[in-house]
């Protein structure tokens, strides 16, 4: 009987970390579009109105700049996600323990 218990305790943490996981990839692809646009836009313009951009950002540097933000705007907000979720999860099932005993 403990065995299965145990088991039953596995799958339902492993339902939460996937849950976790979920929302924290949903939350960094939403900020990782939001960075990009919010990038492309001055970086393309700035490489249409300034002389030296013009002369100095070829397409590939310009890619670079807007890829990098969205890249670190999809890590940033992803790790914060999961954390935040895990720790929501942990306090309530701290306090369902307390519930229970």
């Amino acid at each position: 009987m403990a065995k299965n218990v145990s088991l039953a305790s596995v799958d339902q943490k492993l339902a939460m970390a996937k849950r976790c996981s979920h929302e924290g990839v949903v939350a960094g692809a939403k900020a990782a579009v939001v960075a990009s646009v919010a990038t492309a836009i001055p970086t393309l313009a700035c490489g249409k109105m300034s002389p030296w951009a013009r002369a100095n950002l070829n397409p590939t540097a310009k890619a670079l700049i807007v890829s990098t933000a969205a890249g670190m705007a999809y890590f940033i907000v992803a790790d914060k996600t999961v954390l935040a979720t895990a720790r929501q999860n942990s306090f309530n099932r701290a306090k369902a323990q307390q519930l229970n005993h």
